[in-house]
């Protein structure tokens, strides 16, 4: 895989969030589906992709989005270690996502300027994040470990954190995720239907993005 070299600034992790309320979490099960589905998701005003690892589609996928649509800002998910982390970023992945953390996989990113927004599902796992300069962070599996309770619970002890809820989230209930003060945004895989992807709708993923993109912001 030939290492793609990327002219934009390096973002802070934060930036990620500035571009709109949801991150579609994509996976996908054949290259050829990566271009027109960013471009589907682009033209429903969805910027940031998170490509997730979930598949051996994952990543030449990245390599061909982060190198046809420079417009994308196109990232890599279920990073799970340092080398996943190496090999997102020489594809052109411009930030990375893992389902927890540990403090390899956060200072691989660090090492390789790569943005991270690291899982967290305990306060214990919040507390290393932080100690590793980290205060921006996914709730995952947002449903399964407490939702908006433990969110709300965590204004206090965590006021110098933002989160990006992810998991179980649907359009029903993100707009609840994005009214707490302590989120920015929120993750979500209803953008990309599997079933969709498949048909080669795109129109409807466009659709679905320009839904997501109306749905109201949370906390600064």
């Amino acid at each position: 895989m030939a290492v793609i070299e990327s002219s934009a600034a390096p973002m802070n992790p934060v930036d990620i969030a500035s571009h709109g309320p949801v991150i579609p979490v994509i996976v996908i099960d054949r290259v050829a589906d990566a271009l027109p589905l960013a471009e589907a998701l682009l033209a429903g005003g969805v910027k940031v992709l998170e490509v997730t690892l979930r598949t051996p589609a994952g990543l030449p996928a990245i390599e061909a989005i982060a190198r046809q649509l420079p417009e994308a800002v196109v990232g890599v998910g279920t990073v799970l270690n340092a080398d996943d982390a190496r090999r997102a970023s020489e594809a052109g992945a411009r930030f990375a996502v893992s389902p927890g953390y540990t403090s390899e996989v956060g200072r691989a990113c660090q090492g390789l300027h790569l943005p991270l927004l690291p899982g967290v599902a305990t306060a214990s796992e919040v507390m290393a994040a932080l100690a590793d300069g980290f205060s921006f962070l996914k709730l995952f599996p947002a449903e399964a470990v407490g939702g908006i309770p433990l969110l709300k619970a965590w204004v206090s002890p965590f006021g110098t954190v933002r989160f990006c809820p992810t998991g179980g989230i649907t359009p029903i209930t993100a707009p609840n995720y994005l009214a707490l003060p302590n989120v920015r945004c929120v993750g979500g895989s209803w953008l990309t239907p599997a079933d969709a992807v498949r048909a080669g709708d795109w129109a409807r993923i466009t659709q679905l993005a320009r839904a997501a993109q109306a749905l109201g912001r949370g906390g600064d």
